[in-house]
Formats: structure tokens, sequence, C-alpha cells
């Protein structure tokens, strides 16, 4: 009689993995300084910084509130020539809709402006235009850009070719086959990504003004450098009320469109 055969046999080959994985942590973790003392230090260091916040000053709320609708605009700006110049890119880089040789380029470009964390790209702008909204609302565009341009692309070519090809037999243009054929595939795919790129954005829009970029972001980088930390208090309450009040927006609008 046979030996009985085990039901899981062992994968091996994935143990392997793993082990050598978790090795590499280790020694990553030693070469990078990161200990337990270090960690415990930093709990009590941040105790006493959390400490400080309170309570959270707003008597300069005027300020705070300028910051704020200017991080806002910021959002609202390269959100919408963010959505309005990844729409010719994402159809571009479709494989299954353009050749070759229009898809390379554009999937060349999307991947250079995926490539940089929005804060590096307000650098380059800053530097190249100066401070100020203008600096960050580029910045935010290139994010953008490059984000939704790829998802738009990626729903494009998960379409269903029937339709497309039902709407090219009645001698219909590109344009056309476009608009009657694709946008009716992908139009509340697109709106969801749109809405959640407006939501990245907000985010993304405090973040800038650190480096320049105009916004709440630089009247919070210098709280941290005169140590006001009340006022830091009430702008990052500011900032979460924000940040939720765009969520909530932008699900009412993914809502409505889908």
């Amino acid at each position: 009689m046979s030996a009985a055969r085990r039901a899981f046999a062992p994968n091996w080959p994935a143990r392997i993995g793993l082990l050598a994985l978790a090795a590499y942590v280790l020694y990553a973790a030693q070469v990078l300084d990161i200990s337990w003392q270090r960690f415990l230090l930093g709990l009590d260091q941040g105790g006493r910084f959390l400490a400080r916040l309170v309570p959270p000053d707003f008597t300069r709320w005027q300020l705070l509130l300028d910051g704020l609708v200017e991080s806002l605009q910021i959002a609202v700006i390269a959100s919408v020539v963010g959505v309005l110049i990844s729409l010719p890119i994402g159809l571009c880089a479709a494989r299954n809709l353009m050749p070759w040789w229009v898809t390379t380029p554009a999937r060349a470009l999307i991947a250079v402006c995926r490539s940089f964390h929005p804060i590096i790209v307000a650098i380059v702008f800053v530097k190249a235009i100066g401070f100020g909204a203008l600096a960050g609302i580029l910045a935010l565009v290139v994010a953008s850009a490059g984000f939704i341009a790829k998802l738009f692309a990626e729903a494009i070519e998960e379409i269903s070719m029937k339709q497309v090809e039902a709407v090219r037999a009645t001698g219909a243009s590109f344009a056309n086959v476009v608009t009657m054929g694709v946008m009716p595939q992908v139009l509340a795919r697109f709106i969801g990504f749109a809405t959640y790129q407006l939501d990245s954005n907000l985010r993304n829009s405090t973040m800038v003004g650190v480096v320049g970029g105009g916004g709440i972001g630089g009247t919070l980088f210098a709280s941290f450098q005169r140590f006001d930390y009340d006022f830091l208090c009430a702008i990052l309450i500011s900032i979460i009320a924000l940040i939720m009040l765009g969520e909530v927006l932008a699900a009412r609008l993914r809502a409505t469109f889908q």
C-alpha cells in the first residue's frame, strides 16, 4: 500500500523567500539605526509636543481662513485643469483604440508625470516661477494629469469593443466613436476618478504650501518655525475639517453621477 500523500505539500521556495525577506528587514533596520530605545524616546518627546498643542488658538481666524480658501482654490483649479489635460492623454494611451506609435509616447508622458511626488514638482516650479499659488497649482496639475490619464486609459482598455465597432459600422468619425461608443462605457468610472483626485488635491494643496506653493501649508510651516504650537493646532484642526468636507462633497458627486 502506497504511502499517504500530504494534503498540502510544503512550498519551500515561498518559505525560503519569506525567510530571506525577514532577514533583509532585520538587516535594513540595523543599517537605518532603528531601535526600540529610539522609539520609546520618540513617544516621550511626541507626548510633550502634543501637550503643547492644547488648547488651540483660533484668534487669528482671518489668517487661517485666507489660507484655507487659497488651498481650496488651488485644489479646485488644479483638479479641473488636470482632468481636462488627462482626457486626451488617456485616450491616446489606450492600446485598444490607438496604434503603438501614439500610445508609447502617451504612456511615457504618464510615467514621467507619475514619477515624482507633488512636493518635488512643487519645488521645481517654485524655483522656476517663484513662490505663490501658481507653483502649487502647476505641481498638482502634473500629478492630476498623470494619475487620471493612467486610470482613464486602463478603463478604456477594459471596455467592450462591440459597441465601438457598432458605431464605426455606421461610418461615424473618430470623435463620434469616442463620444458614442467609448465615453458611455467609462463615464461613471471617470467621474469617480475625477472626484477622488479632487479629494487628493485638497490634501496635497496643504503640503505644497510648505515648500512655497501657496495655501495653508505656508502658514503651517511658519507656525512650526516660530514654535507657535497653539495656532498650529488650530491649523491642523481646520485642515482636518476641510478634508472631511471634501470627502463628503466627493461622495455626493459620485452618488449623483453614478
